[in-house]
């Protein structure tokens, strides 16, 4: 079996959305595993000291924006830029993703919907509904899916991937954890692909 890449991602990320093909096709040449671990970034911001977009200076938030277009550009990928509902509550999608991926299900697939339904569709996934759709467009019975979304199994597991991504020292999404190493950011796929072409050892903190 391949290495195994932890994917600590939100459906509320634009980023994440935008390296979302780009690292399963990075993980597909090399044959490893990726493991989806969807995560609420309040706790992540609360323990590195990141801020949530709208109390981030100006300047940060008008880089940002240049920064979605280039990114836009270069994936090729359609992208609203001040989507209809943003900042929104990821959580319903998040722990969806976290029940599938218990399910040995198309974990990968259905984010791909979430991430379009968000950032291409201006459709809330904090709506049930919405949720609702996604699941059924990848084949999986919503009902029995939702309810386990909203179990303690799932929310606790939520939680540990929380706890999981701050230990590895995630600071954002996406974040890929290769051998230890965490690259931040779907502009550090390239750094990723390279680190699968080296055969390197994880880096580490000096």
């Amino acid at each position: 079996m391949g290495e195994t890449i932890d994917y600590f991602y939100s459906h509320v990320s634009p980023w994440a959305y935008l390296g979302h093909d780009a690292v399963r096709a990075v993980a597909e040449r090399h044959g490893a595993v990726l493991c989806a671990r969807p995560v609420d970034l309040s706790g992540v911001f609360d323990a590195s000291g990141g801020l949530p977009l709208g109390k981030r200076h100006p300047a940060r938030q008008a880089c940002r924006f240049i920064e979605l277009q280039r990114w836009k550009d270069k994936r090729g990928v359609p992208l609203s830029f001040k989507p209809k509902f943003f900042p929104t509550k990821p959580g319903l999608a998040d722990r969806s993703a976290i029940a599938l991926a218990q399910a040995n299900g198309p974990v990968l697939e259905f984010s791909a919907v979430m991430f379009r339904a968000i950032w291409a569709d201006d459709l809330d996934i904090a709506e049930e509904n919405v949720v609702r759709q996604g699941l059924e467009a990848v084949g999986v019975d919503p009902d029995e899916l939702i309810s386990k979304a909203e179990g303690a199994e799932v929310i606790g597991q939520y939680q540990q991937n929380q706890q999981d991504a701050v230990d590895a020292g995630v600071i954002g999404s996406p974040c890929y954890v290769l051998k230890g190493e965490p690259f931040w950011g779907q502009d550090r796929i390239d750094l990723l692909e390279d680190a699968f072409i080296s055969g390197r050892p994880g880096y580490t903190s000096l």
